[in-house]
């Protein structure tokens, strides 16, 4: 367990309510020195809400939050050792791009020689270097971005905290940018706490993702542990593209269940204990996911090229419903023959299924320890 000194960031207990509504939940984490972190959920869950409170512009209603080790009761916004990037980046259209990186040493009283001395090193770490006199209209979207980090990182807060800031940015450009602020962060070592909806940017940039929902923390844990071993059935659903099947558990065999849906469907799927403590068991109900990509396809059963398991896998028949062709990520939109459940499989990188059409019959299976079931309600 990591001492609390390797820790730039611990919340203890952090609560915030807004009239009836409790935004943040009574949170307790840490961050380490060093790291990156992401704070991962829907809109509404609270995120922005306790990224506000790290930075100081909304106080607590209970428990603490602590910068370097220091609670920061009391503490104002300019006093903490936190600088923001927002989803806007806010920079100021008057002011040149050296002008914008300035700003917060000049606000301090750092003195002109040393200020850009300061701020022609920062730009050239970001990638920027002779940039000083342009304007900032002049930039493209992604410089604009390294001028907001520089502007920020210039100031060497212990905590970045970045609020959704590449949401404003077109995609190809997003994706870029995923990759210059994980060689930045690297490269600078400062501690980020990133907030975000969109989880492949969580998973890409993270040493650490929060899972948040309903003011709380689901999980913690690294990108890997997030998605090949959920604690729960709302982060199962939410981080990465799944396939939910509800129903009650029929059969159980061992660590595996049989989870029969309402029309009469049945699937095997590896149990898993759920926040409240308890594994699925006969009668229950329950959900089961499994990953598009853990699921095989054939024109018959021969074809099904599953990995080796443990336990004999079912196969199911199904129609293809929809192509859905996006290069690497393309996948097929099945319909279960006999009740008609909708099941997505991603399409292997072969070229062995580029002739499927919509209405053709095919088989499908997965290992049952590659797919995950909660307990999600009462006894039948």
């Amino acid at each position: 367990m990591s001492a609390p000194q390797d820790f730039d960031l611990e919340a203890k207990s952090a609560l915030k309510r807004f009239g009836t509504h409790t935004a943040v939940d009574s949170l307790s984490f840490g961050v380490k020195r060093g790291s990156f972190f992401s704070i991962l959920g829907p809109s509404g869950c609270g995120k922005t809400t306790l990224l506000r409170m790290i930075a100081g512009f909304i106080e607590p209603d209970g428990g603490d939050i602590e910068i370097g080790g220091r609670s920061q009761r009391g503490v104002a916004p300019n006093r903490r050792s936190v600088n923001m990037v927002f989803q806007q980046l806010a920079l100021f259209p008057m002011m040149s791009v050296g002008e914008n990186v300035a700003y917060g040493l000049a606000r301090r009283g750092v003195g002109r020689a040393e200020r850009d001395s300061k701020v022609r090193a920062m730009l050239e770490r970001v990638g920027l270097p002779g940039a000083e006199s342009k304007r900032t209209d002049e930039l493209s979207g992604g410089q604009r971005q390294r001028v907001a980090i520089a502007r920020s990182l210039v100031l060497e807060p212990t905590l970045l905290l970045l609020d959704e800031p590449l949401g404003a940015l077109d995609l190809k450009l997003r994706e870029r940018m995923k990759i210059e602020l994980k060689q930045l962060q690297a490269a600078f070592g400062t501690t980020f706490v990133y907030i975000t909806h969109d989880q492949s940017e969580a998973l890409v940039l993270s040493d650490q993702v929060a899972v948040m929902n309903a003011g709380r923390f689901e999980q913690v844990g690294s990108p890997q542990e997030l998605y090949y071993s959920p604690a729960t059935p709302f982060v199962a659903g939410f981080v990465g593209a799944n396939n939910r099947i509800e129903g009650r558990v029929s059969a159980v065999h061992g660590a595996l269940v049989d989870v029969a849906t309402p029309e009469g469907w049945v699937v095997r799927a590896q149990t898993q204990t759920g926040p409240d403590g308890r594994k699925p068991g006969v009668g229950d109900a329950a959900s089961a996911f499994v990953r598009p990509e853990v699921a095989v396809l054939g024109r018959s059963a021969a074809e099904l090229d599953l990995p080796p398991a443990a336990a004999p896998a079912p196969v199911h028949e199904g129609v293809v419903e929809s192509l859905l062709f996006d290069g690497a990520n393309s996948a097929v939109l099945l319909r279960e023959t006999k009740t008609r459940a909708e099941f997505r499989v991603a399409l292997p990188q072969t070229g062995r299924y580029a002739d499927l059409k919509v209405d053709e019959r095919v088989v499908f299976s997965f290992a049952p320890e590659r797919a995950v079931c909660f307990a999600t309600g009462g006894h039948g």
